[in-house]
C-alpha cells in the first residue's frame, strides 16, 4: 500500500481536478483506492456536520464508504483556530490524522491525499505539507499552475519536499507557451532530476462558471429558465455598443454571458440571437415581457443584479477560473487531457503500483 499526496505551491493550481483525474484512472485500472483531505479550511455546517464540498463530491462520485471524519479528520474552522491560538485546544492533530490514515489504507492499493492551498497550510498545527507527508510516509505529486514564477515554483517544490517528491504536473499552460514549456522548461527540470509527469494546456471550458455560480457570485436573481442554470459560461462580453454592431460582436464568441444594462432591450435581443448561455442585466432594472418571452423561447436564463456593469465585470473576473471542479463536462474534459498528457506508467512505476493486480 502506498500514499500519494497531491499538493501545490499556490492556491487554484488544480489539485482537485488532478485528484479527480487520478481517481478516475485508478478506478479504471482496477486499483483499490481511498481518499483523504487531512486538513480542510473550506468547510460548512450541513445537518450538524462539518462538510468540505470537494471531499463530499469525491466521496459521492466514487462511492467511497468511509465516514467524513476519516476522509477529513481535521476541519480547521475559525473557531478551532482561535481555540488553538488561545491555548484552549489540546488535540494531538498528528495522531488524529495518522489514525485516520491507518484505518483508510486497510485493504487498499493506494490512498490519494489532497493538500490545502499551499505548502504552508497546516503550520498552525505543526503539519505543513512537508511535515504532513513525512508523518504519513507518503510521496508528493505537485501541481504547478503556469505563470511568471513557473520555474521558481518547481524548483522550490523540490527544495521543500526533496527526493520524496514523485513529480510535477504543470497545469493551465497557454497554447502559445506550450512549445517553450515542453522544449525548454521540461528538459531542464528532468536534467535536475525533477520528473515532469504532465504538461496540461489551458482550457477555457475548465475555467468556466455555471450560470448558477454566476448568480451566487453576483447575488443575482435568476428570472427565467432555471433548469439550464448548470450550463457552463466560457466567455464574457459587455454589451455597450450600438445595436448595429451588436450582432457581429456577439457572434465572435460562443457559450458566453452577455453583461448589459437592464435598459438596453436592443442589445439584449441581439445577444439572444447568438450562442449565449445567459444574460446578466445590471442596475437592478427588470427586462420587459418581450425580452423574458424571447429568453424563454431560446432557453436562456436571465440574471438580474443590483450592481452597475463595471462592478459586475470586476466581480466575475475575481472568480473566473477559481470555482469548484464538480461539473461533468469539466471532469470529462480534464480526464481526456490527462489521458493524452499525463505519464501514468511512470507514476505507477515510481509508486510500485501494478494496475489490475
Amino acid at each position: 500500500m502506498t500514499g500519494l499526496y497531491v499538493t501545490s505551491t499556490d492556491t487554484f493550481a488544480g489539485k482537485s481536478a488532478l485528484s479527480i483525474g487520478l481517481a478516475t484512472r485508478f478506478a479504471r485500472d482496477g486499483l483499490s483506492f481511498g481518499y483523504m483531505k487531512p486538513i480542510s479550511r473550506a468547510v460548512r455546517l450541513v445537518a450538524g456536520q462539518l462538510v468540505d464540498e470537494d471531499v463530499q463530491f469525491i466521496k459521492d462520485a466514487f462511492d467511497l464508504p468511509d465516514p467524513m471524519e476519516l476522509l477529513m479528520p481535521v476541519a480547521l474552522t475559525s473557531h478551532l483556530e482561535e481555540a488553538i491560538l488561545r491555548g484552549k485546544e489540546q488535540t494531538n492533530f498528528q495522531r488524529k490524522i495518522t489514525d485516520a490514515y491507518k484505518e483508510l489504507k486497510q485493504g487498499r492499493d493506494i490512498i490519494l491525499l489532497e493538500a490545502g492551498t499551499n505548502f504552508r497550510e497546516g503550520s498552525l498545527i505543526g503539519l505543513p505539507t512537508p511535515d504532513m507527508a513525512d508523518a504519513l510516509g507518503v510521496r508528493e505529486l505537485v501541481v504547478v499552475r503556469h505563470g511568471d514564477n513557473l520555474v521558481d515554483d518547481i524548483l522550490s517544490a523540490r527544495h521543500w519536499l526533496g527526493p520524496s517528491m514523485v513529480g510535477i504536473v504543470i497545469n493551465a499552460v497557454p497554447r502559445q507557451h506550450m512549445s517553450y514549456v515542453e522544449e525548454v522548461v521540461r528538459p531542464y527540470m528532468e536534467n535536475q532530476s525533477i520528473p515532469i509527469l504532465g504538461v496540461l494546456p489551458e482550457e477555457r471550458l475548465l475555467q468556466s462558471l455555471s450560470v448558477q455560480e454566476l448568480a451566487q457570485v453576483l447575488a443575482g436573481e435568476i428570472l427565467c429558465c432555471p433548469d439550464t442554470s448548470e450550463e457552463l459560461v466560457e466567455h464574457f462580453m459587455v454589451g455597450a455598443m450600438s445595436v448595429d454592431s451588436a450582432l457581429a460582436h456577439f457572434r465572435r464568441k460562443p457559450n458566453k454571458a452577455v453583461i448589459t444594462g437592464g435598459d438596453r432591450p436592443d442589445i439584449q435581443l441581439a445577444a439572444l440571437e447568438t450562442s449565449t448561455r445567459c444574460l446578466i442585466l445590471t442596475g437592478n432594472l427588470r427586462p420587459s415581457q418581450v425580452i423574458l418571452e424571447r429568453a424563454r423561447s431560446v432557453n436562456v436564463p436571465i440574471i438580474l443584479v443590483k450592481h452597475d456593469t463595471l462592478t459586475t465585470v470586476e466581480a466575475i473576473e475575481g472568480v473566473f477560473g477559481k470555482t469548484r471542479f464538480h461539473q461533468k463536462k469539466k471532469i470529462d474534459r480534464f480526464v481526456r487531457l490527462m489521458e493524452g498528457r499525463f505519464d501514468f506508467e511512470r507514476l505507477y512505476q515510481s509508486l510500485s503500483l501494478t494496475p489490475g493486480a
